[in-house]
């Protein structure tokens, strides 16, 4: 109230009564006690006849005030200004009851005002962080964050950062920026980077430093481009040649790793010998001819002159006197008609002359369209044969897995061109008939490909769009609501289901759903782990889901519980990975759980985010799937022939990113894949080729075989391990390659696990490759599920509740085999909910409804009314 009433007369007119009541020129302002330095507080009111302080409800002693006197030049009324000094002692005696406050109390004949309160607090900065930063390594553009959390003081602690003792500013570099709680971001570490970074707090009592955290930046190496094969190493028969590489692409520094593999390949090389020629014997001398001579010849053919090699020196053809010089000569007459006879008989020779040539021309022309036929045909490559379709149940030829124990092929490969055109596999579209119901469904697509521009475009803007991958080949993305649907990234087997009512109503959502190259995120292993499964990110963060989603994914795993103990992997916000389920062990939370099948995992969620499975061998029994694939160049123009053989994890994405690879190198497939059982015996994968016919081809490599180490297999973060044999062809007329190529790993003095490649004529397998998957990455409400949504309803209305005889949930578990996860379906609000989530996630788009149909009417014979919809 003094304060306002101040206010109301804070420019007193000249000459105004004096009985106004006082409003204050100078208020006291909050303070801080610096050490044992005492404060002033000071006011100044008119007009004023007493001005005291009063501090936490208690008068001040008058002694303790200093008072001035003096008058307003303006409006000539007294003016009070009085001061007063609070120590460290005054303020500690009520410390930890109430803050320590003083406010002035003026005078006047009219009334009393009083000013604002003044708080005068006890400044410090405690020596301790809450949180120093850390020494890291980190790779090139990969970001950082090094945390900071200042000591306790008052007032609080300002923050600033230094770079080897210099300010760090965020102003001055795009690339750095300071969080709300004092972070230090770089968005993408640069050489340049690398220092010692110090976090230092300062308020007006002190100034602190944390401890240096030092941030190496490292390069990892990379090879550069093989050089040109150097000349053969002798002039003369069989020599070597070599070609080099250098780890300069990029060079490591800071610590990166060494380029891995040889930087020098060396190959054997055969230089042709120059021969010189020589004369052969004379031949016998000719019969003596009308000028009284006879002759006899040579040939340079004993050896004739080849490869560069010095032709013949001296006469081809010796003529001489065969009469003594006593030869007859013809009359005048005679010698003319001989003259005569001679002319003709050489016009008649040339004639002959001239028609050899031309003969010989045209055989010689047909004979350089042959060759040329020929080195067309070089360039058009292996061609793909017709194959079979797959069944209807077996959609993907992905899923063939020959048995590589017994089994050889043998393939006589043509690179000749062929032209009736390859078969094209074709699968069956949209949904099977279904007997639960006959209602049309509505396909939803998730964004048109003009609005995926503007999907990413938002998604950037999020502080974990950092970590996805660049680009949208490797992702689906689709705006759910509760409704729910299903992402899939076409020809990975991964997959992401959202049931129904998992998204809460009301609410809609943008997802996505993603695969990681293994180079794009860094999972650590540590012993005898290796990764499984691919790296997948579902998102984004923090979404609410009241139901489990599914993400399905591929895996390469030979699993048995003596031999493996096998975890899912979730990264956190903060970029570590943790272990949220271990298979096989009682789940330490309902947020997870996982369903794993031969080919397959099934992730229940209801957290979304990054995945991964990984697996530690717990003997050496234990065992992945790779998958054995080979190409080959689709033209041949040279004599050189390469045949590229890759060893992968068994998993579709891996080969999906090896086919697009080959694609752009201009290979082709040129055997059915194969899958062999990698176990963890500590030894080396080895590839060797044989049974080549020496006649025609020849192999350029020096060693016997080739080493593939065993752990890059077995980490399975190096997907595109291969081999490449350089074979040469002796001739360009050759066009059919035959030969077996063996893969197998060393286990002891034997072999074990051989893998027989046959390489056949006429066999093109380049339409084996994956088609394109039917559907669109993300389908929409009813879309993008088999059974029909009121059917479902009422499945689980039916089922839910307990019922009579057993006809409830449990029983279809157990005609679906699911009845090894009673425990978690029970967990749930609606266990039969679960079971038809896990059914779809396994059989959308091929699944058998009619199946899953009998077996539910089944359970329901009990109550006749169950299905009646379903026998609609």
């Amino acid at each position: 109230t003094g304060a306002q009433q101040s206010a109301t007369v804070a420019n007193p007119a000249s000459g105004a009564s004096p009985d106004l009541l006082p409003h204050f020129q100078l208020e006291p302002e909050d303070v801080y006690i610096v050490k044992n330095k005492a404060v002033s507080l000071a006011c100044r009111a008119t007009p004023a006849t007493q001005i005291y302080f009063k501090c936490n409800g208690e008068w001040v002693h008058q002694g303790d005030h200093v008072t001035q006197h003096s008058t307003d030049r303006g409006t000539g009324l007294p003016v009070m200004e009085v001061r007063i000094e609070v120590t460290r002692q005054q303020v500690e005696k009520i410390f930890g009851l109430e803050e320590y406050w003083c406010q002035c109390v003026a005078w006047s004949s009219s009334g009393t005002t009083k000013s604002q309160k003044a708080f005068v607090r006890i400044a410090y900065l405690r020596k301790n962080f809450e949180q120093e930063p850390t020494a890291r390594e980190v790779s090139i553009e990969q970001g950082i964050v090094l945390p900071c959390r200042p000591p306790e003081g008052i007032p609080p602690a300002e923050v600033e950062w230094l770079r080897n003792e210099e300010l760090v500013d965020p102003a001055l570099d795009a690339n750095v920026y300071v969080t709300p709680e004092h972070s230090l971001v770089l968005r993408q570490a640069r050489l340049a980077d690398t220092a010692n970074y110090t976090c230092v707090a300062k308020n007006i009592v002190a100034r602190r430093r944390s401890a240096s955290a030092a941030i190496t930046v490292y390069v990892n190496g990379g090879w550069s481009t093989w050089t040109q094969w150097s000349g053969c190493s002798t002039s003369c028969g069989r020599g070597w040649q070599k070609r080099s590489r250098t780890c300069t692409n990029p060079t490591p520094l800071n610590g990166g790793a060494f380029c891995e593999g040889q930087n020098v390949q060396k190959t054997a090389c055969t230089t042709l010998c120059p021969v010189d020629g020589a004369w052969s014997e004379w031949s016998k001398w000719s019969e003596c001819g009308a000028e009284c001579t006879h002759w006899r010849s040579r040939e340079c053919s004993e050896p004739a002159p080849r490869n560069g090699g010095r032709d013949c020196h001296g006469p081809e053809l010796d003529t001489r006197n065969c009469t003594s010089e006593l030869c007859t000569h013809a009359a005048p007459g005679a010698e003319d008609v001989a003259l005569y006879v001679g002319l003709v008989a050489v016009a008649v020779c040339l004639v002959l002359l001239l028609l050899v040539g031309v003969l010989v021309y045209c055989r010689k022309k047909g004979g350089l369209d042959a060759d040329v036929a020929d080195s067309s045909i070089l360039t058009a490559g292996f061609q793909p044969v017709s194959i079979k379709p797959s069944k209807a149940d077996n959609p993907s030829l992905l899923t063939i897995q020959p048995d590589l124990s017994t089994t050889t092929m043998t393939y006589q490969g043509s690179l000749c061109p062929r032209q009736d055109g390859p078969a094209k596999l074709q699968l069956p579209n949209g949904h099977l008939l279904s007997p639960l119901g006959a209602g049309r469904h509505t396909l939803h697509h998730s964004s048109p490909a003009a609005e995926g521009a503007d999907f990413v475009a938002r998604l950037s803007t999020q502080s974990y769009f950092r970590s996805l991958p660049r680009g949208t080949n490797n992702m689906a993305y689709g705006t759910f609501n509760f409704l729910g649907g299903r992402l899939m990234i076409p020809n990975t087997g991964i997959s992401l289901l959202i049931p129904p009512d998992a998204i809460p109503r009301g609410k809609i959502y943008e997802v996505y759903l993603t695969l990681h190259k293994q180079e794009e995120v860094r999972l650590p292993l540590a012993g005898c782990q290796t990764l499984l499964s691919p790296i997948v990110s579902c998102g984004p963060p923090g979404v609410l889901l009241t139901r489990p989603a599914i993400l399905a994914m591929g895996h390469c795993v030979e699993a048995s519980a003596e031999n493996w103990s096998i975890r899912l992997k979730k990264q956190s916000c903060e970029g570590t990975w943790e272990d949220v389920l271990q298979l096989g062990a009682e789940p330490c939370t309902e947020l997870y759980y996982c369903q794993l099948e031969a080919q397959a995992c099934y992730v229940f969620t209801e957290q979304l985010g990054r995945f991964a499975l990984v697996g530690e061998s717990l003997s050496m029994a234990a065992s992945k799937r790779l998958k054995l694939v080979l190409f080959a160049p689709a033209a041949c123009p040279s004599l050189e022939y390469n045949i590229r053989v890759y060893c992968l994890s068994d998993t579709q994405d891996v080969l999906k990113e090896v086919i697009q690879l080959e694609k752009q190198l201009g290979g082709q497939l040129i055997g059915a894949p194969r899958v062999l059982h990698f176990k963890d015996s500590y030894h080396n994968l080895r590839l060797s080729i044989h049974d080549m016919p020496s006649s025609l081809w020849k192999s350029k490599l020096l060693a016997s075989y080739q080493e593939i180490p065993f752990y890059h297999i077995w980490s399975g973060l190096q997907p595109f391990l291969h081999c490449t044999f350089t074979l040469e062809r002796l001739s360009t007329s050759t066009c059919e390659l035959a030969c077996k190529i063996w893969v197998w790993q060393v286990e002891g003095d034997g072999q074990s696990f051989t893998v027989n490649f046959n390489i056949a004529k006429d066999t093109r397998f380049s339409d084996w490759l994956v088609p394109d998957e039917v559907g669109t990455p993300a389908l929409v409400g009813p879309s993008a599920f088999k059974i029909p949504f009121l059917i479902r309803q009422k499945i689980i209305s039916s089922l839910d509740p307990p019922g009579t005889r057993g006809a409830d949930w449990r029983t279809l578990a157990q005609k679906l085999n699911l009845d090894s996860h009673l425990s978690f379906f029970a967990s749930k609000a609606s266990p039969t909910a679960m079971i038809l989530n896990l059914w779809e996630a396994r059989h959308f788009p091929n699944g058998n409804l009619s199946q899953l149909a009998a077996a539910v009417a089944e359970i329901g014979k009990q109550d006749g009314a169950l299905f009646s919809e379903a026998e609609c």
